[in-house]
């Protein structure tokens, strides 16, 4: 039996492991995707900081005084949020085309598809590194103390990462088998933005109106950003992501374990 025939044949489980465990590879291929993104740029990934930097600077005191909102409260609220919905839209975006933009990969051998999923959530965790840091900036000007409670955003930020990952092998899947899918699904992250308090902040919505709260973007914004706001999240976004979380990982390895040999033939 080939090398290849035998690892067709191996469990979803071993499947996963397989390209869970080969960090040297998904992070070495992350690595080079960045590069190659800004090759023979002068700044290179620099780049990532200063257009997000631009953006927050823009809106903050224009949003500001449009809600009326005292601009050192909001400004620290604004520029976390924006950087927290770049991560989750280009995770989401990635997820979707996370076999097709490997298939040249797919196509000429034996990977586990896991392997792809790690290594776009490793470009986007690297792409991340490049924006967080213009909090630092801001939460000095702001006058923002953080306590212990800050710790919290390590859980949190774990709890996203297997959200990702979940939604990688089950947005990859599914939008490799219909491409129609990745459409609506970014056509549906546009419209989220907007339901998720990025832009405003949640005291300022309509008491009727709480319920889009319970999006799962909004809890885990709730989460990342309010620990580095100096509070603590509201327990029921615990309770709701987890709740989420469960969920997202039982649908994804359902469709892995049934799909994932079947991958190669949808590209």
């Amino acid at each position: 039996m080939s090398q290849v025939h035998s690892n067709l044949q191996r469990s979803a489980w071993s499947d996963w492991w397989e390209g869970t465990r080969r960090t040297d590879i998904w992070w070495t291929l992350a690595w080079f995707d960045i590069v190659l993104r800004y090759r023979r740029s002068m700044l290179g990934p620099l780049w990532l900081t200063l257009s997000m930097g631009a953006m927050i600077g823009g809106m903050g005191p224009l949003y500001s005084s449009l809600f009326g909102t005292e601009l050192s409260k909001f400004f620290p609220h604004l520029a976390l949020g924006i950087i927290f919905w770049g991560f989750f839209s280009s995770m989401v975006a990635d997820a979707c085309n996370a076999f097709v933009s490997s298939a040249n990969y797919l196509k000429q051998g034996y990977f586990p598809i896991s392997l792809f999923v790690w290594r776009s959530i490793a470009r986007n965790l690297i792409q991340f590194a490049h924006q967080i840091v213009l909090y630092v900036p801001v939460a000095i000007w702001a006058g923002i103390s953080v306590g212990w409670h800050a710790l919290l955003v390590f859980p949190a930020f774990a709890i996203a990462i297997i959200n990702a990952h979940a939604l990688g092998l089950l947005l990859g899947l599914i939008c490799t088998r219909y491409r129609d899918v990745t459409q609506i699904v970014t056509s549906l992250m546009q419209m989220l933005m907007f339901l998720t308090p990025v832009l405003w902040l949640p005291e300022n919505l309509p008491s009727r109106a709480k319920y889009i709260l319970w999006n799962p973007f909004a809890q885990m914004l709730d989460l990342l950003r309010t620990p580095l706001m100096g509070g603590i999240a509201n327990p029921y976004s615990w309770f709701g992501i987890l709740g989420w979380t469960a969920l997202s990982l039982i649908g994804s390895c359902l469709l892995f374990k049934k799909y994932r040999r079947r991958v190669v033939y949808w590209l």
